[in-house]
C-alpha cells in the first residue's frame, strides 16, 4: 500500500525495524511494541473500540527502551493516531480514518511516518508558544492599564486567565500512566 518493504524484508534480524519488539518498561517489567522502526516510530495496535489513550500510555512506557522514536502511533480497526514525540516542540496528534487512507493526502501522511517522520513535526517550539503567550499577556495588561482599570483587579483577572489557559493546555496532553 505504501510501497515500503515489510520489516522482515527491510531488516531480517529485527534490529531497526520489526514486529513485536521486546522492551523493558520504564516502570519495570517487560512489554512488546507491536511495530518499531528505529528513528521513525513505535506503533501499538488495539482491537476495534479499544481505548487508544491506554495504547498511547503503553507506548509511553516503552519510549525510552525504543530510543525515543519521534512518532508514537496507535491504531484500532478504524483510526490511526500519530502522536509527535519530538524534543522541544509542541505535541501534535494527527488522526487518520480508514477513509483517509484512500486519499492522496492521507496516504502521504502515513508514508511520511515510515520515510520522513520529521516532516510531521509541529512548526512551533515550546519556547515560541511561551514567548507568544507572554507577549499577548503583556499587551492585555497594557490595554487594561490604559483603560484605567485598578492594577490589583487587572492582575487578579490576568492570573485567572493564565490559570484557565494552563488548565486547558494540560487537558490537551494525554495523561501518562502512573507506575503500578
Amino acid at each position: 500500500m505504501l510501497g515500503h518493504p515489510t520489516p522482515a524484508k527491510a531488516d531480517p534480524e529485527g534490529t531497526t525495524f520489526t514486529f513485536e519488539k521486546g522492551v523493558s518498561k520504564s516502570t519495570g517489567g517487560q512489554g512488546w511494541a507491536d511495530v518499531w522502526k528505529k528513528g521513525c516510530f513505535a506503533w501499538e495496535y488495539k482491537g476495534k473500540h479499544k481505548d487508544l489513550g491506554a495504547a498511547y500510555d503503553q507506548l509511553q512506557l516503552y519510549r525510552d527502551a525504543l530510543l525515543n522514536p519521534p512518532l508514537l502511533i496507535v491504531s484500532d480497526m478504524e483510526t490511526i493516531l500519530i502522536h509527535t514525540n519530538f524534543t522541544n516542540t509542541v505535541k501534535r496528534t494527527i488522526s487518520l480514518s480508514l477513509d483517509d487512507l484512500v486519499t492522496k493526502d492521507g496516504l502521504d501522511t502515513l508514508r511520511q511516518a515510515f520515510e520522513h517522520p520529521e516532516s510531521l513535526r509541529a512548526d512551533q517550539t515550546i519556547e515560541s508558544v511561551t514567548q507568544q503567550a507572554a507577549t499577548e499577556f503583556g499587551r492585555l495588561a497594557e490595554l487594561l492599564r490604559q483603560a484605567g482599570h485598578d492594577p490589583e483587579h487587572a492582575a487578579h483577572f490576568l492570573i485567572r486567565i493564565l490559570f484557565a489557559c494552563s488548565q486547558r493546555a494540560l487537558a490537551c496532553y494525554p495523561k501518562t500512566s502512573s507506575p503500578s
